[in-house]
């Protein structure tokens, strides 16, 4: 079982993201609609695992299910199906030496894929929220710290009331 460490900002994972991007889009991108790079890692400034989330749009679920085995062929591995969600297909991982990538098989402009989307902006439009949540998840990690499914969970209703805000508008905070 692997520890949840929680690391300061790398200002090396927006290019990380990039080039992995282009791989991926390299092997499986006819079907990929757009690659976001999301959750913490995408958030200037903030700590996290030193994990790249990445978010791949596709049209539905046979598109997703149709890129496995090109993913496969750069290093993704577990494909674990996301059956709580019916517009999130696959989450699979590919964990190289100090950063490793988890790739999000998404319906394109789906309600999951607004929400990520909302989540990512709001922390970059408002460091103290992302500090908020920085400062969430050091504690969670120390709190679960071989336990990734309760740290996870002890997120959610921080996450949800950024997303509730976000989706009011610039104008509300």
């Amino acid at each position: 079982m692997s520890r949840v460490i929680i690391v300061q900002y790398d200002p090396r994972w927006p290019k990380l993201f990039e080039e992995e991007k282009c791989r991926v889009l390299n092997v499986a991108g006819e079907k990929i609609l757009a690659i976001e790079h999301v959750d913490s890692t995408a958030v200037p400034g903030l700590g996290a695992k030193p994990i790249i989330d990445m978010m791949a749009g596709v049209r539905g679920p046979a598109d997703a299910e149709e890129r496995i085995p090109r993913l496969r062929k750069i290093g993704y591995t577990n494909f674990t199906p996301q059956p709580e969600c019916s517009d999130r297909y696959y989450c699979c991982g590919k964990g190289p030496h100090s950063v490793g990538y988890h790739l999000h098989l998404v319906r394109f402009e789906s309600h999951e894929w607004q929400k990520h989307l909302l989540f990512r902006d709001y922390l970059r439009l408002h460091p103290e929220t992302a500090q908020q949540y920085y400062r969430l998840k050091k504690n969670l990690a120390a709190r679960y710290p071989y336990d990734r499914e309760s740290y996870t969970r002890a997120k959610t209703s921080f996450i949800e009331s950024v997303i509730t805000k976000a989706s009011l508008g610039p104008t509300r905070t």
